[in-house]
């Protein structure tokens, strides 16, 4: 039977500030990504999305990200490969520690944003960010852009690596995802993703927007859970799933 993680970044709300339907989501998803205050969260909200995750029996993961709140993480910045070491280690040991109080422990981590983004293309930054995580604890899985710097990272260090591909992006001709700046990047038609997200995990494959069929290994799939439809997407992708014959299971008990 083909099997699939289903996983959404989460936490993101910041004081007074609220983002995305988060206990909703948490009904449909069996990972949850939880931002560790750099780009966005706050303790309050960590421990709060930990423990909402927790009680779900959703397994729980760090998103850390860039030290920009302003920019919620999406702005390009230059760190050293000590710098983003750092500031990796130092994100995922602050959700540990409320994961750890909430009874419970980190299953994976998975970078946010332009992190992500420019590591899945920079060896030396996607190395950093391994290096921190296996460092704080090397049975974390290592969540990374399907075929991408990050992988073959994780890979090295000697971490167990998951395939990331997206429900709500769209992809370049080189597996990346398309600029969240240039249309057409977020998938907003549920039926558009559905076809997309049955493709990547059936047969391994994503249409780009360039119209080349790009190959994938799908680990964990993700939706954002700051677009407006998460829940919607979360739901139905779900559903269709199973009726496809796909379990629909965290990686940290496959």
């Amino acid at each position: 039977m083909p099997r699939i993680d289903l996983n959404c970044d989460m936490g993101e709300s910041f004081g007074a500030w609220e983002m995305g339907n988060d206990d909703a989501v948490l009904e449909h998803v069996t990972s949850a990504n939880v931002a560790c205050g750099f780009h966005a969260g706050d303790p309050q909200t960590m421990h709060a999305t930990v423990k909402a995750a927790f009680g779900r029996g959703v397994s729980v993961g760090a998103h850390p990200g860039f030290p920009d709140l302003q920019g919620f993480g999406r702005r390009p910045m230059t760190l050293n490969k000590s710098e983003a070491y750092d500031a990796v280690l130092y994100q995922v040991g602050a959700l540990a520690g409320f994961a750890q109080a909430a009874g419970g422990r980190l299953s994976h981590v998975k970078a946010h944003g332009m992190l992500y983004n420019m590591a899945a293309k920079d060896a030396t930054l996607a190395q950093a960010i391994a290096q921190a995580v296996r460092d704080f604890d090397r049975d974390l899985v290592f969540y990374g852009l399907a075929g991408s710097e990050l992988i073959r990272a994780a890979e090295r260090v000697g971490l167990r690596a998951a395939g990331e591909v997206f429900a709500d992006r769209s992809y370049q001709d080189d597996g990346s995802l398309t600029p969240r700046s240039q249309p057409g990047a977020m998938i907003e038609d549920v039926e558009a993703s559905v076809a997309q997200v049955k493709r990547m995990v059936l047969e391994g494959m994503v249409r780009s927007v360039g119209g080349k069929d790009v190959p994938v290994k799908a680990d964990t799939l993700c939706i954002h859970g700051d677009q407006p439809g998460a829940v919607a997407f979360a739901r139905r992708i779900r559903a269709e799933l199973a009726q496809a014959g796909v379990e629909v299971k965290a990686l940290a008990t496959a």
